[in-house]
C-alpha cells in the first residue's frame, strides 16, 4: 500500500502539471521519512550535492535509502 496524497493538497493545485509536482515532492517527503531522514535536511543535501554530481554512482549516493542519517547531515 502506497502513501497517499492529503485530499486537501491537492486543492491548492491549479493544473494537472502542479498537482503532479505537488505529488512528486510529497513522495519524496516521505520517502525521505521511511528512511529515517528528516525531510528538510535530506531535501538541502541533495539541493547542495546535485551540481556536481557527475556519475550515475554520484547521483545513486543521494537517495534517500543510501545517505546517512539525518544527525550525520549537516550541509
Amino acid at each position: 500500500m502506497g502513501v497517499r496524497q492529503p485530499a486537501e493538497s491537492r486543492l491548492f493545485a491549479d493544473t494537472p502539471a502542479g498537482a503532479h509536482a505537488s505529488a512528486l515532492i510529497y513522495s519524496l517527503v516521505e520517502t525521505a521519512k521511511a528512511n529515517g531522514l528528516e525531510p528538510y535536511l535530506w531535501l538541502r543535501h541533495v539541493l547542495r550535492h546535485l551540481p556536481n554530481a557527475t556519475t550515475a554512482e554520484h547521483l545513486e549516493a543521494l537517495l534517500p535509502w543510501n545517505c546517512p542519517p539525518a544527525d550525520s547531515i549537516t550541509t
